[in-house]
């Protein structure tokens, strides 16, 4: 049961990088910030059970940023990339 637990959380993480660098959500969309949240806060009391100290800091730190963002209204302000915005940088320029 615990091994289903932690491949759900990381896969909150990765369908949320998926979701980015597909454009179908930004970096401060809900969607994005909760996924990564969620699957980073399990995963992280996961590792301070386990006495995994550097998985800790790495889970605990990437939980606290989703979280501040979804906390003080980050949210929303980034949709999925614009390539098409004047001065963005595009992969069909030369």
């Amino acid at each position: 049961m615990g091994e289903l637990i932690q491949i759900g959380a990381a896969l909150c993480i990765l369908a949320a990088f998926t979701l980015n660098q597909l454009g179908k959500a930004g970096q401060k969309s809900l969607g994005y910030l909760v996924l990564n949240a969620a699957g980073s806060g399990v995963l992280c009391e996961i590792a301070v059970a386990q006495h995994q100290w550097g998985f800790t800091m790495l889970e605990g730190v990437w939980c606290a940023v989703s979280l501040v963002s979804l906390l003080y209204g980050r949210v929303g302000r980034s949709r999925a990339p614009d390539r098409d915005r004047p001065g963005s940088i595009s992969r069909n320029s030369t």
